[in-house]
């Protein structure tokens, strides 16, 4: 393991919006969300994320993360676990979504931070894999990557709502600190979880990513 300080760092390098990954670019479904009126103001943005977070893609990546720092050195169980990631997408724009950023963190890992064992022959890396592949390389603790990673994955978001007029950067800001506490509670509840345990029940945001691919207008890719 790399000390507090080493670890803290490489996390928030990786996790920056400056990091080359690309996240500006999609919404999850929330541009869709927000035409159709699902998502409107402070209030119905952080029942959105809470979903997210507890029941759709957060928990998900929780445990592919956990899963994929366990076997990054196993090429066979790393091969079949970014095999499931890449299925349990449920429209081709959240398959986009997480394949560009992970074949971009990879690459910006490998080019800047050294190459990463267990690359096997993907074509394509689901995100929550390369980033659990990253963490174990680098010996940085779970105890902090997943809460770091989840954080990011919603400042993405809540960043996205602001572009699309729900809110401003102070609500914004206010919605992120209201859900400390629930990204931290799922840490807690998935550390110990398995393959077996994965499973989405957030459908409306699955629904409206669907939609997203027929919008007609649109500023974000998912």
């Amino acid at each position: 393991m790399i000390d507090d300080a080493e670890a803290h760092l490489k996390l928030q390098n990786w996790l920056s919006p400056a990091f080359p990954t690309g996240g500006f670019s999609y919404s999850h479904g929330l541009e869709w969300a927000v035409e159709a009126g699902w998502v409107t103001g402070r209030a119905g943005l952080q029942a959105w994320l809470e979903d997210i977070l507890t029941f759709g893609s957060g928990r998900q990546e929780a445990i592919l993360i956990s899963e994929a720092a366990r076997v990054f050195n196993n090429p066979k169980e790393l091969f079949e676990l970014n095999s499931l990631a890449l299925a349990l997408s449920p429209s081709s724009e959240r398959l986009l979504e997480t394949v560009q950023q992970g074949n971009s963190f990879q690459r910006a890992i490998g080019e800047s931070w050294g190459e990463l064992p267990g690359r096997c022959d993907f074509d394509d890396i689901a995100y929550p894999i390369a980033f659990g592949i990253a963490v174990s390389h680098h010996g940085i603790m779970l105890m902090d990557a997943i809460p770091a990673y989840l954080n990011a994955f919603l400042s993405n978001l809540i960043s996205a709502a602001i572009r699309l007029g729900v809110l401003g950067q102070r609500d914004g800001q206010s919605v992120l600190a209201s859900l400390v506490p629930s990204i931290r509670a799922l840490y807690l509840s998935t550390r110990d979880l398995t393959l077996d345990d994965l499973g989405s029940a957030a459908l409306g945001v699955d629904f409206a990513s669907l939609k997203h691919e027929q919008q007609y207008s649109r500023l974000f890719r998912s």
